[in-house]
């Protein structure tokens, strides 16, 4: 009865983000001057061809597409992190693996935008550049959680600064740099989706994958290798992981902090700790929170727009402050 009542309770979240999901997926494709009713808009997706529609399908669903996509690897990328590295404030965005990655990417796009078939590669390489740095120079006879953030914080503002000074140099026009150093996703489009979509879904998949293992990680490094695990290979396949779903979200739609912060703790108060129920949620979750900020800030100083990360940004900023105070192991 007990066990039932735990299904239970974890079903309902799921529930209540799907249905959350969806209906806020009709009202992004109807935030605008142009409006399509439900009826009218599955009749013009799947019956007959409709030219408010077709605008609404080109404009509009590709930019919902992947904020909902983006949004989902960079949820599930911090609940990896927060596992791999035992520290419940870890996230791409906080620990500078977002701006490594922003910071490639902007690089390739600046220098040789021809090659532009090979940014998710460059934004890749510079995560993992940047978590190794983060990694190495928190190392000192082991891995201090409060020096991982420190030093993150530091990497972070370097690439940031990095960026912005590319930026500056390519005239500050939101397009190309601009997009992605300001996280602006107002011009994507269907082959913005086409790039992302891969990479990300194979990310997801071996996310849920790896799942059960990101739950021993959990254990003293001593009893996981007294059943069997190498933790250390365990750790670097896992945050490959992370760095992949963060990086190929930030070549696409700029660093994004706060969002793999938020989304996982609010999934463990929602469905509890066991990854292999937290990921799947802080996919959904994920993805629904990245659409809303998205949609608030096309409406928030309509008709201009604010982007989605500095949304997340103003919300996550006070979020992490609370977390910091109350967390006992930075309490002094």
């Amino acid at each position: 009865m007990e066990k039932r009542g735990k299904t239970v309770k974890r079903v309902v979240p799921f529930a209540v983000i799907v249905l959350l999901l969806g209906s806020l997926f009709f009202v992004a494709a109807n935030t605008g001057s142009l409006k399509v009713g439900f009826g009218e808009l599955m009749r013009g997706l799947f019956v007959e061809f409709d030219s408010d529609v077709a605008t609404v399908y080109d404009l509009r669903f590709p930019r919902i597409v992947i904020s909902m996509l983006a949004g989902a690897a960079v949820a599930v990328s911090g609940a990896l992190f927060q596992a791999v590295l035992k520290n419940p404030l870890a996230d791409p965005g906080i620990i500078g693996i977002s701006s490594g990655a922003s910071f490639a990417a902007v690089v390739i796009t600046a220098a040789a935008p021809q090659v532009y078939f090979f940014l998710p590669l460059a934004a890749f390489l510079g995560g993992i550049f940047a978590f190794l740095l983060v990694y190495g120079l928190s190392w000192k006879g082991g891995l201090s959680p409060l020096r991982i953030i420190l030093v993150g914080v530091a990497v972070n503002a370097m690439f940031t600064g990095l960026s912005s000074v590319l930026n500056s140099m390519g005239g500050g026009e939101v397009t190309g740099v601009a997009s992605i150093v300001n996280g602006n996703i107002s011009l994507k489009t269907w082959d913005d989706v086409g790039t992302l979509f891969p990479y990300v879904t194979a990310g997801l998949l071996l996310a849920v994958i790896f799942a059960g293992r990101c739950n021993v990680l959990a254990l003293e490094d001593k009893t996981a290798r007294g059943i069997g695990v190498n933790v250390n290979v365990l750790r670097i396949v896992i945050s490959v992981i992370a760095v992949l779903l963060a990086s190929i979200s930030t070549a696409i739609v700029g660093a994004v902090s706060f969002l793999g912060l938020i989304v996982p703790h609010i999934g463990r108060i929602l469905v509890g700790s066991d990854n292999r129920v937290l990921l799947p949620f802080s996919m959904l979750f994920g993805a629904f929170t990245f659409l809303l900020a998205d949609t608030i800030g096309r409406t928030i100083a309509s008709p201009y727009e604010v982007a989605a990360s500095v949304i997340m940004s103003v919300v996550g900023g006070p979020f992490f402050i609370i977390l910091l105070r109350r967390s006992k192991k930075y309490a002094n």
